[in-house]
């Protein structure tokens, strides 16, 4: 936490104006943007992970190639692949699941994949719980890394755990900046009072 309040002073201002941009396109709050960001590269533009993905928002080469990004390690075009990836998730998600759990469903999707998604919905009705709420879901998709349940399931093996983490720092990253840019307008409004 220390280290996110350092670099939303040190590296946030460098990508703000395309968090903003993209954001806006699909009526995302940027702050969500920027803490999905922060979640997968620390707002490192030339991050890379052991399976390959790169950049600000970790694309891989192959969701980049389908989203039109040449560029992954551009941080425009990675802001820009990844809000559109994201808007993708968004759209595959059932109308039944509403209000803020239908983002949490998309992000979560963003990192293991719609596929493993489907399949703790699948598993969360079979276990008789509810398949169209991120509290069920999120208690669901650990199990996706235990054989007895995902060698039932159509996209196997995920470290499901993985995403409920994903899911709930991304939120803790969005409320820290939040508060941290409503402390400033605090401070910039009060300063231009006295």
């Amino acid at each position: 936490t220390t280290m996110f309040y350092k670099r939303i002073k040190s590296r946030l201002p460098k990508y703000i104006k395309y968090f903003k941009r993209y954001s806006k396109i699909y009526c995302f709050e940027w702050e969500l943007i920027a803490a999905q960001s922060y979640q997968e590269s620390h707002w490192n533009s030339k991050a890379k992970s052991f399976t390959g993905v790169r950049g600000l928002m970790m694309l891989t080469r192959h969701t980049a190639r389908l989203l039109g990004i040449k560029n992954r390690l551009s941080p425009k075009q990675s802001i820009k692949g990844g809000v559109r990836h994201l808007n993708q998730m968004l759209k595959n998600i059932p109308d039944k699941v509403e209000g803020e759990d239908k983002m949490k469903f998309a992000l979560a999707a963003y990192n293991v994949g719609m596929g493993h998604i489907q399949d703790a919905m699948s598993l969360a009705q079979k276990i008789n719980l509810n398949q169209y709420l991120w509290n069920d879901l999120k208690k669901v998709l650990p199990l996706l890394s235990q054989k007895r349940y995902y060698r039932t399931l159509k996209h196997g093996y995920a470290r499901g755990s993985e995403a409920v983490k994903y899911v709930d720092s991304i939120y803790n990253f969005k409320d820290i900046l939040e508060n941290t840019i409503e402390d400033k307008k605090t401070k910039t409004v009060k300063s231009k009072n006295n």
